[in-house]
């Protein structure tokens, strides 16, 4: 099975229109076959990170799937009169991937967050799907220097999957340097996903996210991310001058 083609492309980045239910088949023919797969959550801060940044926008270009992960990244494709399907946020993801694999028996190994969140995040899982298997939990960090402790924790838990959540560009060079090495079929960079899932950040509520302005709660409630958000006006104006 060859891998997805791209809908269009962004700075350099592929962006693959497919659905929460597509994506999962993908992650099912991953793990039945040989060569392991990675996936990353694409956004308007990941395009314009990897505009700068050779080696992550590298990364990207080789992932087995960049799925529209904003709504920034929805409306640009849109504009430019390639319009995606579905956005499919890293969280949606997780908690749909939690599901598909209770009943599958792909085993889920939870890596990143502060201190805790990984093992709090697992057991809200497990309890919304008792026969899930989530085979490890670890804070752990992006450190090369970490690297190889990491890996033996993964390779001795057996993980198909392998959910990352150091955030971008950390996690998603993480996996490209190690999952090869780790074991895993199925590589995810999720991002904060962990956070909502044990409840230290709380989601934007459901209309908030149909109006596509839940990168604006997330502001509201974290202050501190304009820091990030701060390229989104440039990648704005550069959609605009690409469709010009």
């Amino acid at each position: 099975m060859v891998d997805p083609v791209p809908a269009l492309t962004l700075f350099g980045v592929p962006i693959h229109d497919v659905s929460l239910p597509e994506t999962l088949e993908w992650v099912a023919r991953w793990i039945a076959g040989q060569r392991p797969r990675q996936i990353a959550t694409v956004n308007p801060e990941f395009l314009m990170a990897a505009r700068r940044d050779p080696t992550f926008r590298a990364v990207l270009q080789g992932a087995g799937l960049c799925v529209p992960d904003g709504v920034g990244v929805t409306l640009a494709a849109r504009y430019l009169g390639r319009p995606l399907r579905e956005r499919v946020a890293g969280v949606d993801l997780v908690e749909r991937l939690a599901a598909h694999a209770a009943d599958a028996g792909w085993r889920l190994f939870l890596l990143g967050g502060a201190p805790g969140i990984a093992e709090r995040a697992g057991a809200v899982l497990t309890g919304r799907h008792p026969t899930l298997t989530i085979c490890g939990t670890y804070a752990g960090s992006p450190a090369v220097e970490d690297e190889e402790e990491i890996l033996q924790r993964v390779r001795t838990a057996r993980a198909d999957v392998l959910l990352v959540a150091y955030g971008a560009p950390a996690q998603d060079l993480w996996l490209a340097r190690n999952l090869a090495r780790s074991g895993a079929k199925v590589g995810i960079g999720i991002g904060g996903a962990l956070d909502y899932l044990a409840g230290v950040v709380p989601r934007a509520p459901r209309w908030v996210r149909r109006l596509g302005f839940e990168w604006l709660y997330r502001l509201i409630r974290q202050p501190w991310r304009w820091r990030r958000q701060r390229v989104l006006p440039q990648f704005a104006l550069l959609v605009l001058l690409r469709r010009c």
